[in-house]
């Protein structure tokens, strides 16, 4: 699965260059496939219908014996295990808040691992998105936070999340970058020149 394009990528790069040339604070964006493979929830959906089989078939057409009730529970786990493989299928059946909560974790680790955290000044931004969750993330250091309120990046994270919904996760990208680099100038205008941390998109693709 691409992502995003070579070029699509390059034009996120250049939008964080041009963004840090005007603002003392280090923008690195994430984009990933999934936070989860969320392969659990499935198992777990299958084996709970398999469990309820039995007593279904009894209270509707009486007992069919022991052994073919065994019989039918383990068929209806394997037929199920094998349907919830499917991508399609088996992404809904993980709940919302699951969903978002494996995608906030993996936002955090990503502040870290990006080295967000270790900025001078204190001046790290983080824009996360995972695209199976539709999920959109800001995270920021303590020199940004000081600056600006977390409603600010609260509304453009509402925009942002709609775009990567309808599949706009580019234009997505460049108007987050945009929006939060209008509040960095007025809020933490360049005072020295620096380049810490990357620019170009981190990519994570979805685990086979």
């Amino acid at each position: 699965m691409t992502l995003l394009t070579d070029s699509e990528q390059q034009q996120v790069a250049a939008a964080i260059t041009e963004v840090e040339r005007e603002t003392d604070a280090e923008l690195v964006t994430v984009l990933a496939a999934a936070s989860d493979d969320y392969s659990y929830i499935p198992l777990l959906w299958a084996g709970v219908i398999a469990l309820l089989v039995p007593g279904t078939i009894n209270y509707f057409t009486g007992s069919l014996g022991a052994d073919w009730l065994l019989v039918v529970q383990w068929v209806t786990f394997i037929v199920l295990c094998l349907l919830f493989r499917f991508p399609g299928v088996g992404h809904h059946l993980v709940p919302r808040p699951v969903r978002y909560w494996r995608a906030s974790n993996m936002a955090r680790r990503q502040f870290l691992e990006q080295d967000l955290h270790h900025t001078q000044g204190g001046v790290g931004m983080l824009i996360f998105v995972s695209e199976a969750e539709h999920y959109v993330e800001i995270l920021v250091d303590q020199g940004v936070a000081d600056k600006v309120s977390d409603g600010v990046w609260q509304e453009i994270v509402g925009t942002f999340t709609n775009q990567v919904r309808s599949g706009d996760t580019l234009a997505g990208f460049l108007g987050c970058i945009e929006s939060c680099g209008q509040h960095l100038r007025e809020q933490l205008p360049a005072t020295r020149e620096k380049n810490e941390l990357p620019n170009h998109l981190v990519l994570i693709p979805k685990r086979s």
